[in-house]
C-alpha cells in the first residue's frame, strides 16, 4: 500500500527524483536533502506506514531489514568502524515531520553528545 500524496511513497516509486543508493523490493534509501553529517541516508520501507506507531507483529520484520541494509550502507559509505547511528522519530514531540516511516543513518563525523 501506497500514499499518492506522501513524499517518500513517491520517491521509493520513482515520481520525485532522488539520490538513490540502494532499492530492493522492500526498501528504498536515498540521501537527504539537507544532510546533518557527512554520511546521512534517509531508509524507507516502498509499503506506506506512517511511524513506527504503526508496526505490528507482521511487518515487524521489516524494522531488521532495513537495520541490516543500513549496516550495508555503512559499510559502503565508510562510516562503519568509526561509528554510525541510525534513527526514526516517532510522532511530533520526537520532531517526525514526515508522515512515513523513515530511519536517519548518520555517520563520518562524531555524533558528540548521549541522546539520554
Amino acid at each position: 500500500m501506497t500514499d499518492p500524496n506522501c513524499i517518500f511513497c513517491r520517491i521509493a516509486a520513482g515520481t520525485i527524483p532522488a539520490t538513490i543508493v540502494h532499492q530492493d523490493e522492500e526498501i528504498v534509501a536515498f540521501r537527504d536533502i539537507a544532510p546533518q553529517a557527512p554520511v546521512h541516508l534517509v531508509l524507507v520501507p516502498r509499503a506506506h506506514l506512517a511511524g513506527l506507531n504503526d508496526l505490528t507483529p507482521e511487518v515487524a520484520p521489516l524494522v531488521g531489514r532495513i537495520a541490516l541494509a543500513a549496516r550495508s550502507l555503512a559499510a559502503a559509505e565508510g562510516c562503519a568502524v568509526s561509528g554510525w547511528r541510525l534513527l526514526s522519530n516517532c510522532g511530533p514531540d520526537a520532531g517526525q515531520t514526515v508522515h512515513h516511516l523513515h530511519f536517519h543513518l548518520l555517520g563520518g563525523r562524531p555524533m558528540g553528545g548521549r541522546l539520554a
